[in-house]
């Protein structure tokens, strides 16, 4: 499954979708892919999960935009999320509210990939900034964005699978990808 990180024009095809009924009240149902992929693009913080060469967790909120099919995100070269993916490249990227009946949260598994295509990342840096605001203007150089002297490498994070779990009618929605 970890091929399915094909390139930015490539389509990919409907996910299977499963409700999960034990975890679903009786009259809920399972969450479209389309809705989740809106919910990701207006998503403004993610926690990021990475593994750390010892086998711990290590988790950390961050903002990341949905394009071409994926999630990405930025980090510095030398950060421990960045020294993480180059040992495991597995990750699990989470975003939702923080109550308990009402809300939506999604859970993005895949493995980040460093994009490098500096025109991807033009358009990357684009969509950051049309999100997040001016403060969150990047230049590309070399393959990263860089701002104000700093660097930070670009990672893409295509779904091999995601979870999406409604509240106040309870549900829990499994998407694979192949």
């Amino acid at each position: 499954m970890d091929d399915h990180l094909g390139g930015g024009d490539q389509h990919t095809p409907e996910p299977r979708t499963d409700l999960d009924g034990r975890y679903s009240d009786e009259n809920a149902r399972a969450t479209p892919w389309s809705e989740a992929v809106t919910r990701l693009e207006q998503a403004e913080l993610f926690w990021l999960t990475t593994v750390r060469p010892d086998g711990r967790p290590h988790v950390t909120p961050l903002l990341a935009v949905w394009q071409d099919e994926a999630l990405h995100f930025c980090t510095g070269p030398a950060e421990r999320k960045a020294k993480n993916l180059a040992t495991n490249p597995h990750v699990a990227l989470t975003t939702g509210a923080n109550t308990l009946r009402e809300g939506f949260d999604l859970v993005v598994e895949g493995k980040a990939v460093w994009e490098k295509d500096e025109s991807r990342l033009r358009r990357l840096a684009a969509a950051y900034e049309a999100k997040y605001g001016p403060d969150w203007h990047f230049d590309v150089r070399d393959g990263a964005f860089s701002h104000e002297g700093d660097r930070a490498v670009v990672f893409r994070v295509a779904p091999v699978a995601a979870f999406g779990f409604g509240k106040g009618v309870y549900s829990q929605t499994r998407w694979l990808f192949s």
